[in-house]
């Protein structure tokens, strides 16, 4: 196959070269976040947490397993590209289906490969994540589109990805209503083993969801800003006190909203499964796996909610506990896929708050 050539240009005027891969576009544009994992790739691209963005992946040979459909997290990606530093030429690996490139190119992804991503990260890491565009065109056009390119900031991208209508999962003992505001199948997988799980739009009422009779109810990780997500609060707000509730990464957010809380927009977010997060509780360090742009400020939840976990790399909410309703929620995802499994107990935290009340 002929190479492509391409480049990336940030909205900084930062330029990139290198060879396009996947599905063919002249630009792609988006916001050009880093993902430390070191393998995983599949889940993370087809994680729809990552709607508006373009995935750079630091660790530097990626796609040597090829890819599986039963790894896929959602029926399709909805993020806008993926850089990479080297793309295995071939593939090994007795699960694998495809390569990823032939993935990319199949599910209407656009790549570029042959970037230093190393300098690219550290641009990212010191001025923070930044609109960008890549792809064949001249690197004019691509400046014009990266700066012409909103970001995520204020934009409601759950409705971009939330479920159009409701359906089921799994057969476990419990009733779970699980709002979809972007969730992974690796969570649909966790929770099924503990119960019936009925997953709903992210727009669905609290009466709606009050009237199906569940034991529990379940807020979803994400995309973007939950500042642009009100109706999901609105609806929350109605939620607690009436029925147990468990949130992961947008679902965390939204329910510290719901309290009253803000949330505020990290320099570069936490991308990557090797997070380090201590239960303040115990004094137990979890190595997690996190992708999020924005956070919770502790301290717009006081004596509305407990901190129940730190991030050790900047101090930030990662976990709460509500403090006048049966709730609780993580920034992180304990669900991994990909990641350690340092977390999953939470899982059976929400099966108890279930089953007796207790945490």
């Amino acid at each position: 196959m002929a190479i492509r050539e391409a480049a990336l240009v940030l909205a900084d005027g930062s330029v990139f070269e290198g060879e396009a891969i996947g599905a063919e576009s002249t630009i792609a544009t988006g916001e050009v976040v880093f993902n430390t994992v070191l393998s995983g790739y599949q889940e993370v691209i087809t994680d729809p947490s990552y709607a508006g963005q373009i995935i750079t992946f630091t660790y530097p040979h990626i796609g040597n397993y090829g890819t599986a459909p039963i790894d896929d997290e959602a029926s399709r990606p909805h993020c806008r590209g993926v850089i990479v530093r080297d793309l295995a030429r071939r593939h090994s690996n007795h699960r694998a289906e495809t390569s990823l490139d032939a993935m990319l190119a199949a599910r209407g992804i656009p790549g570029i490969a042959g970037i230093d991503t190393r300098r690219l990260t550290r641009v990212l890491r010191d001025t923070g994540a930044m609109s960008g565009a890549f792809g064949t065109a001249s690197e004019s056009d691509l400046l014009a589109a990266a700066r012409a390119e909103r970001g995520t900031d204020g934009i409601d991208l759950v409705a971009t990805v939330s479920t159009a209508q409701p359906y089921s999962f799994g057969s476990g003992r419990h009733r779970v209503v699980a709002y979809d505001f972007g969730i992974k199948t690796t969570i649909l997988r966790c929770l099924a083993e503990i119960a019936t799980v009925e997953v709903v739009p992210a727009s669905t009422s609290a009466a709606d969801v009050l009237a199906r009779r569940p034991d529990g109810v379940f807020l979803s990780n994400g995309p973007g800003d939950p500042a642009a997500v009100p109706y999901a609060v609105d609806a929350i707000q109605q939620l607690l006190g009436e029925v147990p509730v468990f949130g992961i990464c947008l679902g965390h957010q939204l329910l510290g909203r719901a309290l009253g809380g803000t949330t505020f927009k990290l320099p570069f977010g936490h991308h990557g499964g090797n997070h380090p997060v201590r239960h303040e509780a115990s004094g137990h360090v979890e190595i997690t796996s996190q992708n999020h742009n924005f956070c919770l400020d502790p301290e717009s939840l006081a004596g509305k909610a407990t901190v129940t976990h730190l991030n050790l790399n900047d101090l930030t909410n990662e976990g709460m506990r509500v403090m006048n309703a049966p709730a609780f929620s993580v920034q992180y995802h304990p669900e991994a896929g990909p990641g350690p499994h340092d977390s999953r107990y939470l899982f059976d935290q929400f099966d108890r708050l279930m089953q007796d009340g207790s945490f």
